[in-house]
């Protein structure tokens, strides 16, 4: 007997559905030709460590959006030898170390599930079907098979607990034998983004800076870094933008050390970034100014000028932010916070610095050479949990309702 067409059709999709595993691709979606998005990233730096040797790594991130695939980045730029990595997988995490039951999904490279990382290199998964929560603390394992040398790529002050287990686990979800803060750190190691494909998405935004983006004085574990709890503001109204956090603790304008030079590392840290339409240069300049030897005020200039001329030109809408207050630190001196106020005032002449919008993080915290006192984290350099959201809270949700003009005939970043 003759079937048609649509009956072929009917059955092909009848035995699907018996399938055992069909459901979820259902239930998660299907992987489609909507652009990836940001939704997780953390800034490379050497990270000290005493090495790997047949262990399994999971690391629990925290998305900003969601959507119905992911893939992973993962980076040896600091690395002095090949790195091998595998046996990836990614899953919801429940608590501590412990993933979801049923959510673990393999990652693979190349349809491989192994593959060798260049020194000096980065590699980026195949995309996997797998359905990504906005708000939401994901499980990357991965397992290291063969020794590393010490001080691997990574980021330290990650403020997240990371599970280090013997052996290759990475799909046990309990993670039994996995045991947090190995050595002490609570550092990142080798994974650097998670992107999404989500149709919907409006593109990213970029947090650039130093340790205040960073988070270091938010409670680990908390997720109240001024990056995630801008993510919670937008999620809360309705708007689908990724926000990714590329600050590092100590980094600055013109130095290297911890990390490259903030002048360096905007082309791979910032405009690279998949799908990214916007970023926020943060307080890389305030550590310029407490280095010991404080540049002039112009070459501050030259320097953001430099940035926003790069951003641009990758069609990039740049939100400058004003340098946040330090009086009572060893450096702070009357001419440093001269300087401090005239750059605060070029970046707040939008029409000399170039700059699109502004983020007041100076008058959040209180508008003076100094941190309001219900800001202050105890050092009067970094500003407390309260100081943290009241930054967040400055941000105009208005900047990201639509890509900025200057994106009208193109996106910047990774696709």
């Amino acid at each position: 007997m003759k079937r048609s067409f649509r009956a072929c059709i009917a059955l092909a999709l009848v035995v699907f559905l018996s399938w055992p595993d069909a459901s979820h691709y259902f239930a998660q979606g299907v992987i489609t030709n909507a652009p990836w998005t940001g939704t997780w990233s953390t800034a490379p730096a050497v990270t000290p460590d005493r090495g790997f040797d047949n262990q399994t790594i999971r690391h629990i991130v925290h998305t900003s959006i969601g959507g119905t695939a992911a893939r992973l980045g993962f980076s040896n730029l600091y690395g002095t030898q090949p790195l091998t990595i595998g046996n990836v997988h990614i899953a919801r995490r429940s608590r501590g170390a412990a993933a979801i039951a049923g959510t673990d999904r393999p990652v693979t490279f190349g349809g491989r599930s192994y593959v060798t990382i260049p020194a000096g290199g980065a590699v980026q998964s195949d995309a996997v079907a797998f359905a990504v929560p906005a708000l939401a603390d994901l499980a990357v394992s991965f397992h290291i098979p063969s020794k590393t040398p010490p001080n691997s790529t990574g980021h330290i002050d990650a403020m997240q607990d990371v599970y280090i287990a013997p052996g290759d686990v990475g799909s046990d979800p309990a993670f039994t034998r996995g045991v947090a803060n190995a050595a002490g750190a609570r550092s990142y190691y080798f994974l650097t983004n998670v992107d999404v494909m989500n149709a919907a998405a409006t593109g990213a935004v970029v947090a650039f800076g130093a340790s205040i983006t960073d988070g270091v004085s938010s409670a680990p574990n908390t997720n109240g870094r001024w990056p995630n709890l801008l993510a919670k503001r937008l999620a809360r109204a309705g708007m689908t933008v990724g926000v990714l956090n590329q600050g590092i603790s100590g980094n600055d304008f013109f130095t290297d050390g911890a990390g490259e030079a903030g002048l360096t590392r905007f082309e791979r840290d910032v405009l690279q970034q998949a799908n990214v339409k916007w970023v926020i240069i943060s307080d890389d300049a305030v550590n310029s100014l407490i280095s010991g030897k404080p540049p002039g005020f112009q070459r501050f200039v030259d320097a953001y000028r430099q940035l926003i001329r790069q951003a641009k030109d990758a069609k990039i809408g740049v939100i400058c932010s004003t340098l946040t207050p330090f009086e009572g630190v060893a450096e702070w001196t009357p001419a440093i916070e001269r300087t401090r106020e005239d750059i605060n005032a070029f970046l707040r002449d939008r029409g000399s610095s170039g700059c699109d919008a502004v983020l007041d993080q100076a008058g959040a915290l209180g508008g003076r050479s100094a941190f309001a006192a219900a800001y202050d984290s105890g050092d009067n350099l970094h500003p407390n949990e309260a100081g943290l959201r009241a930054i967040a809270g400055a941000v105009d949700l208005g900047w990201f309702a639509a890509p900025p003009p200057m994106n009208a005939t193109g996106a910047g970043g990774r696709e």
